[in-house]
């Protein structure tokens, strides 16, 4: 019989050995109540990031996770259920128009999110610029909002007891030097994903200097656990793999990004920001069940209609002026030529440093901070033709911000060719 304690389980997966069903249970019920401690789980944690887990040790995992708290259920909503999942970049508002956009094919789009930590920003943030806007919504609200053919959809902050051992268990290894673990971090992910009750999700793992994940094995690899995880899980599942070596837009930063969604919806945008919006789109309609378009309902106006009907569903108004920044600075181009490269990175770097994000989970935000980009990759550019704006209400921050941006992009004197933005799709 297979010991359950908390010392024999950090050792069989020291030495390398799979973790039980039970010891599984009892380990994730434990550090939940606190009859763990943490420097047990901890060393835990170091030992998965070692040694890995299996396929089946990850669903069981995050199957604990889900049962530490409570699970949504969505099924009775006269309209399919399905969601999507970012791992995060640098200018990355696709959530803005997509969820109003799925929302008037006729799908409930319940969409938990987060916000930003570092140099990634949070959606949660985003749409909290806009004047009202709440991201606390009861789950008899949110029912509301979703069966509601007007709105279904809802951007919100997951509830304290949706998946509570993985918000503890993210708190820990963010200290320990353990975030580092595809079965973790995958783990971490579906175990809100599947908890929040939908019938069908689509994940879009960014590959590139701004993701978490810089190379295409390991977005691959992590990809693929989640469609796993999903699908055993009974969650119709499917991830796109896509580029994220340039920021998403023209913008970045928390009002400056609602700004371009809602020139989206209003059927213009950058062409980047639509593409990709569109291809979740038809994504997530077709995990959904749906038989419709997501262009033609762009462009007739619907998803604008949703749009406005969601953000005033959670207490905002989308007429009300977006926050402003109070101080600009423009970088402008040193010669004439191609703009060949704009590093994700370092754009987000700066961004932050102009204090559109955060260093710490609760420090506030400035909500008209950010970064304007009047050239992507591929635009033909001319000496002193402005570059980046850069916004804040702290001036004193434009010296980092700048020295961030110092070495951000190349002005060549031809063309390179235009790298895919949806590099791979992976389901099983």
């Amino acid at each position: 019989m297979t010991a359950v304690d908390a010392v024999s389980i950090i050792t069989t997966k020291r030495d390398g050995g799979e973790l039980s069903d039970a010891q599984i249970d009892w380990v994730v019920d434990g550090f939940t109540k606190g009859a763990v401690a943490d420097e047990q789980m901890s060393a835990l944690a170091m030992a998965i990031v070692w040694r890995g887990m299996t396929r089946r040790e990850t669903a069981r995992w995050t199957n604990a996770m889900i049962a530490s708290g409570r699970r949504m259920d969505f099924t009775d909503l006269p309209r399919p259920t399905v969601d999507k999942h970012s791992t995060g970049g640098v200018g990355d508002k696709i959530t803005l128009p997509l969820a109003p956009l799925v929302a008037a094919c006729g799908a409930a789009v319940p969409q938990l999110s987060g916000r930003g930590l570092g140099h990634t920003g949070g959606t949660l943030d985003k749409l909290e610029s806009i004047p009202g806007w709440r991201a606390d919504v009861p789950v008899a609200r949110m029912r509301e909002i979703l069966a509601d053919p007007g709105v279904g959809a809802v951007v919100c902050a997951a509830g304290a007891d949706l998946a509570p051992a993985d918000k503890r268990l993210y708190a820990l290894r963010d200290v320990t030097g353990t975030v580092e673990s595809i079965p973790l971090i995958a783990s971490s992910i579906m175990s809100k994903k599947i908890a929040e009750g939908t019938a069908a999700l689509v994940l879009d793992v960014k590959v590139g200097s701004g993701a978490f994940l810089k190379n295409l094995d390991g977005a691959r690899e992590l990809a693929t656990a989640m469609v796993e995880l999903g699908t055993d899980a009974g969650v119709r599942t499917v991830a796109l793999l896509t580029a994220m070596d340039t920021p998403l837009g023209r913008t970045a930063g928390n009002a400056l990004e609602v700004a371009e969604s809602v020139e989206v919806l209003a059927g213009g945008g950058p062409a980047d920001v639509v593409e990709l919006t569109l291809t979740l789109a038809r994504e997530m309609v077709a995990q959904a069940g749906l038989d419709i378009d997501p262009a033609d309902v762009l462009a007739d106006g619907r998803a604008m209609d949703h749009w406005r009907a969601m953000v005033a569903a959670q207490g905002g108004d989308p007429d009300a002026p977006l926050p402003r920044a109070k101080h600009t600075e423009t970088v402008r181009a040193a010669r004439d030529g191609v703009l060949t490269g704009l590093d994700a990175l370092a754009v987000g770097i700066a961004v932050w440093r102009l204090g559109a994000g955060r260093a710490r989970q609760g420090d506030p935000v400035q909500f008209g901070a950010g970064i304007e980009m009047h050239a992507k990759p591929g635009d033909s550019v001319a000496a002193a033709q402005p570059l980046l704006t850069l916004h804040t209400d702290t001036p004193e921050a434009f010296p980092a911000a700048l020295a961030a941006l110092e070495n951000s992009f190349t002005i060549e004197t031809s063309p390179r060719p235009r790298p895919p933005l949806v590099l791979h799709r992976i389901t099983i």
